[in-house]
């Protein structure tokens, strides 16, 4: 592992759904980076909207070098932008979302060139590699904390969870009932 990483105490996954949120959430997301950082620990995302980006966004206010965050990409970084701004062109997500999610992406890289894994392999955003995605963050981390919409239908936080139960990986989950938001 890099020099970079190495003073990490505990690196812990941070999993939620990216369909859905709230401000409770946010606030949630942004309380457990701060409890984190003040460990000594580092975060793990997907670089997904919503969870991921809420946890990225303070765990960058708290560490401009970005030494301490870690983002697994299910391909690269320039593959994961145009798949977000076509979702954007199709409806499922706005403009700004993408556009913010993929500048944040950009902003961490620049930081920290080590922060960003990206999958240089993959050519083809879906499910699968969005699973493939979660095996490496759940092999790269201590802890796994998800925050899960119970009516959130896309399969990935739990498999989050079943991966990381399946190594052994303490998992702590927050559970919320609320509407979906675009």
């Amino acid at each position: 592992m890099s020099e970079n990483f190495s003073e990490v105490k505990k690196w812990v996954a941070i999993s939620g759904t990216w369909r859905f949120t709230s401000k409770k959430i946010e606030k949630d997301v942004r309380t457990y980076v701060r409890k984190i950082y003040r460990s000594g620990g580092g975060i793990v995302t997907g670089g997904a909207l919503n969870v991921d980006y809420f946890a990225t966004d303070e765990a960058m206010k708290l560490d401009p070098s970005c030494k301490r965050i870690k983002i697994y990409l299910p391909s690269t970084l320039n593959i994961y932008a145009r798949h977000y701004r076509r979702r954007a062109m199709e409806g499922v997500i706005t403009s700004k979302q993408a556009e913010d999610l993929i500048s944040q992406l950009e902003r961490v890289k620049k930081a920290n060139l080590e922060s960003i894994e990206e999958n240089k392999i993959n050519h083809t955003i879906d499910k699968a590699a969005y699973f493939k995605r979660n095996a490496d963050i759940i092999k790269a981390s201590d802890e796994l904390v998800i925050f899960h919409v119970l009516q959130s239908t896309g399969g990935g936080t739990s498999d989050a969870e079943e991966k990381a139960k399946k190594l052994g990986i303490p998992v702590a989950r927050f559970d919320y009932l609320l509407r979906r938001i675009k």
